[in-house]
């Protein structure tokens, strides 16, 4: 069974999709207990998985014993290792979380959005596991169509949001089966490693650099990347409550990292055109962090302030793409760790809020923390780590992008992380001072316990969470040593 780990992190999720339905009929909670067991599993195995990467070097798993590149390859080295810990992790704490939410009268209907919820999680795994381009895009489908149905559960706004996600989705899917198209074309490949051994003998440029222009848009908009990402804060805001975290917290993560694969694994630096791709970028993220970080200021809507957030953050990500030294690209993916569970366990706070006040106004959380302790202590946590204050995970992580812009004499880089993480601390201390100084509010609580704040299925996934935001920042040098196993080999 351990030789068939990689696989079957992506199975048991899916199988848990496909039954969660007829078992729900049967039993209302027995569906999703049968999703909580496997995306559990899924974890579980994630870090038997993890540990086999770290002491005996990256795996290769045929599906089906077909050797690449006529088969399907799943590759799983020390940077998606990692990955599949934190995703599978969210996507289980999503799941315990989720069943709070719901029509108690249409269990069908909450057994439907824990399917989709589950099918999600299985897109997003395999996205992360795949060694090959085209299985690439099934899983990419996989991940947006089950997006755009969560979406589309958040009520009546969060309909029209998923038919505008709908339609830019299926652009960004299209010119991304154009870039693989032109490649395929002229390599005869959809193996990931032996496109990058075709391209890498030469003479393929022409069709490189056609692929290039459909693929940076591409996972532009996948990743609601500036000024790809129009449809990103209408989506999150309006999403389904409890499914929210991972749509936010993961969802833009994969398809980053695929732009990763395909610039620095698949092209490689030595590609003439890569260098100016990588300098959009930079312009992009650079734009991104700053328009994100400005449109959230103007927000009492705590949904919208996160939600154009993400904007900002993905902007940090994008940026260590662009500088592309090894130490970038590893504060890039430590801030795509630490961004699962800052942003996952804002939204976490969100539902709590909700949940127990049903409001989600800033303007109205005049001294919380007071009935919500353990929640206000989380929103802190995520909120400072979001600032980039010491010793959470998104301090270290601007740590290691301004050394990698610092390496490359990318001053103006520097430069842009300073100002974009003071405009974060404008809205985010904004919001703390809501939480602990401003005048209490009389909100009419709709929960209510003398033992515990919120029912365990949600404390668990904010103590969880604020762990980890601290775990990463203070076991970081792990962390970006196990990463660099894979980098140092691929960065500029």
């Amino acid at each position: 069974m351990i030789e068939n780990i990689p696989v079957l992190i992506v199975l048991l999720p899916l199988c848990s999709a496909l039954l969660c339905l007829a078992l729900t009929a049967v039993s209302r909670n027995l569906g999703i207990f049968a999703v909580k067991l496997s995306c559990l599993a899924s974890f579980v195995l994630s870090c038997i998985q993890l540990q086999m990467v770290v002491t005996g070097g990256t795996i290769h798993y045929a599906i089906g014993n077909y050797a690449a590149p006529y088969g399907i390859e799943f590759v799983i080295d020390s940077l998606n290792a990692v990955l599949l810990v934190c995703f599978s992790l969210m996507g289980f704490l999503t799941i315990l979380f989720a069943e709070n939410f719901g029509n108690e009268k249409r269990p069908m209907l909450v057994g439907a959005a824990c399917a989709e919820t589950a099918l999600l999680i299985t897109g997003i795994l395999g996205m992360t596991s795949t060694g090959d381009v085209f299985n690439l895009y099934v899983f990419l489908e996989i991940t947006s169509l089950s997006a755009y149905c969560l979406i589309s559960l958040g009520g009546s706004r969060g309909v029209v949001s998923a038919y505008r996600y709908m339609l830019v989705g299926t652009v960004a899917a299209t010119l991304y089966l154009l870039g693989i198209g032109v490649l395929y074309s002229v390599t005869g490949t959809l193996n990931m490693g032996d496109m990058r051994e075709i391209l890498d003998q030469g003479g393929y440029d022409g069709a490189m650099l056609t692929a290039m222009c459909f693929l940076i848009p591409a996972f532009g908009i996948k990743m609601a990347l500036f000024p790809f990402h129009g449809w990103q804060p209408s989506a999150y805001t309006h999403a389904e409550p409890g499914s929210r975290p991972l749509i936010t917290g993961v969802m833009g993560k994969v398809p980053a990292l695929a732009m990763f694969r395909f610039v620095y694994c698949i092209y490689g630096t030595d590609f003439r055109f890569v260098r100016i791709g990588l300098i959009l970028l930079g312009i992009f993220s650079v734009f991104g962090m700053l328009y994100g970080s400005l449109m959230a200021m103007g927000q009492t809507d705590i949904r919208k302030i996160l939600a154009y957030s993400s904007v900002a953050q993905m902007g940090y990500i994008s940026l260590g793409f662009a500088i592309g030294t090894p130490i970038a690209l590893a504060g890039a993916f430590l801030h795509m760790l630490g961004h699962v569970f800052m942003k996952g366990g804002l939204f976490f706070c969100t539902g709590a809020i909700r949940y127990k006040f049903g409001t989600v106004d800033i303007n109205e959380f005049g001294r919380i923390y007071k009935k919500m302790p353990l929640t206000c202590g989380l929103l802190t946590a995520a909120a400072l780590s979001m600032i980039g204050i010491p010793p959470t995970a998104g301090f270290f992580s601007k740590w290691y992008l301004a050394l990698g812009a610092a390496g490359q004499h990318e001053w103006i880089y520097i430069i842009i992380l300073v100002i974009s993480s003071l405009l974060n601390a404008v809205y985010f201390f904004r919001l703390i001072e809501k939480v602990f100084i401003r005048q209490s509010s009389e909100l009419r609580t709709r929960w209510e316990s003398e033992v515990l704040e919120l029912p365990l299925t949600i404390i668990i996934p904010v103590v969880i969470c604020f762990i980890a935001i601290f775990g990463l920042g203070l076991f970081n040098v792990r962390i970006v040593d196990i990463l660099l196993m894979t980098l140092e080999g691929v960065g500029l």
